[in-house]
């Protein structure tokens, strides 16, 4: 064998002894198990957060309003899984859009499913729609739906990896009425919330009309395609419309002097976005025309809309709602076909606006009228079963039964502002009697037990007879 032959061969013999040596170190650091450290503390995930129990009546506030002011325009609840096929999301929300190509928490399961955590609620909406032959409903189906939604964005205010949204869609009406009365709804959700708004409005009108349109505003965005951002470079080749929706300033600055969608809408799509802004007028709904609003999802087709706080500085980056028509989702998705339009709020940042409110007051749901407060093993067993007779009798009670102290409980009475205390202590077991307390004036009255349900009621009206003058 030549000399040049043998060290060929052992040039690739130490090649493949390197190379098993490095899958060998490689399998190690997988096997290799973590040091334990026993002092390590846990903290949230970037981009999650917790919604702790002084927070809680913000979300309260907001989410019985949403859901008692859509229940009364007809709308009904549905819960849908976090977890969807990714496919549904990609033919659905759109392959090109910045939710599935960078934002979306997807993985393959032990059964090599493609799944993801939902971004957004109408894709699921719709399944639900077809797979559980809702077509034969009575038309319209209104359909609300609350929780969280996943995207893996870039945390900033307001803005989390995992968010809360509530949302309505209506399915199988395509009359503008349809339109104006869901804004309406939104409209007077905000007005419940006492939160001021603004509602901007557009159509991006047909798929005829708007390839008219996305025709014009390319010639116009590749005469500028060095001032647009990055991100929008590459939106001008997949999606132009994408550009409209882009938040950087630069952008902002040269989509102002861009064609705009309304004067390239045709026929039908013109008389319908009028008929909608009739309505609105009718009814004294608010509203700016903003010609830019396009919604960032695929699935979006003649109205469209966005709401934002009043006289909040950057408006732009904190739209509390968005909205529109998505007439052809349905059939996309392989049902029949069947218009629709909906739109989803933001929790976090609704419940951001409501606490710059000033002197908003609201209650925690869990307010007690009555403190429960006793004193000895014997009293605190009564104390106990009185408890519970009182909540099943309707009356808003808390106790802090654990507490021996009868000063401590009493100052978790004053905590939890309760408007009276019942006493119990050794000579209330004796007489079968209870002491009622007036926290605010301090005056106190013995009542016999059997009798405390209608001396509490009594003296509960007249404290809210005493409030209210």
């Amino acid at each position: 064998m030549s000399k040049s032959k043998l060290k060929s061969l052992k040039l690739k013999k130490a090649t493949l002894q390197k190379a098993k040596a490095k899958q060998s170190n490689a399998k190690l650091r997988i096997n290799k198990k973590p040091k334990k450290n026993k002092n390590r503390k846990f903290f949230l995930v970037k981009g999650f957060k917790d919604i702790l129990p002084e927070e809680q009546k913000y979300w309260d506030f907001i989410r019985d309003k949403a859901i008692n002011i859509s229940r009364a325009y007809g709308f009904k609840r549905i819960d849908l899984p976090v977890l969807e096929e990714t496919e549904l999301f990609v033919k659905g929300v759109g392959p090109d859009t910045d939710i599935v190509n960078h934002e979306m928490f997807s993985f393959s399961t032990l059964g090599r499913e493609k799944v993801s955590l939902r971004p957004e609620g109408t894709a699921g909406i719709v399944r639900a729609y077809i797979q559980h032959g809702m077509l034969n409903k009575p038309k319209p189906v209104k359909l609300f739906y609350i929780g969280p939604m996943f995207r893996y964005d870039k945390p900033q205010a307001g803005r989390y990896r995992q968010f809360y949204q509530f949302g309505a869609e209506v399915l199988g009406a395509d009359d503008p009425i349809i339109d104006a009365q869901l804004i309406y709804m939104v409209y007077q959700m905000y007005n419940s919330f006492k939160i001021p708004i603004n509602i901007q409005i557009n159509s991006i009108g047909c798929k005829t009309c708007r390839n008219k349109y996305i025709k014009a505003l390319k010639n116009y965005l590749k005469k500028n395609r060095s001032k647009l951002c990055a991100d929008c470079k590459t939106r001008y080749i997949e999606n132009a419309l994408r550009v409209l929706d882009c938040k950087q300033k630069k952008c902002q600055e040269l989509i102002l002097e861009a064609p705009q969608i309304v004067d390239y809408l045709c026929e039908d799509c013109n008389k319908h976005f009028v008929k909608v802004l009739e309505y609105l007028e009718d009814i004294e709904v608010p509203y700016i025309l903003n010609p830019f609003i396009v919604r960032g999802l695929d699935y979006y087709n003649r109205t469209t809309f966005e709401i934002f706080p009043q006289n909040e500085e950057d408006s732009s980056q904190s739209a509390l709602v968005g909205g529109g028509r998505y007439d052809k989702l349905v059939k996309n998705l392989k049902g029949q076909d069947t218009p629709a339009i909906g739109f989803s709020m933001g929790l976090e940042r609704t419940i951001n606006s409501l606490k710059k409110i000033e002197n908003l007051k609201i209650e925690p749901k869990n307010k007690c009228d009555i403190f429960i407060a006793q004193l000895g093993e014997r009293a605190r067993k009564k104390a106990l079963v009185l408890f519970e007779k009182l909540r099943q009798s309707g009356f808003k009670v808390a106790e802090n039964i654990s507490k021996s102290s009868l000063k401590s409980q009493l100052e978790s009475a004053n905590k939890s502002n309760a408007k009276l205390a019942l006493i119990i202590g050794q000579k209330e077991i004796l007489d079968n009697t209870i002491l009622i307390r007036d926290m605010e004036s301090g005056n106190q009255e013995v009542v016999p037990e059997d009798k405390i349900s209608k001396a509490l009621k009594r003296r509960l009206k007249s404290l809210n007879i005493r409030k209210n003058r």
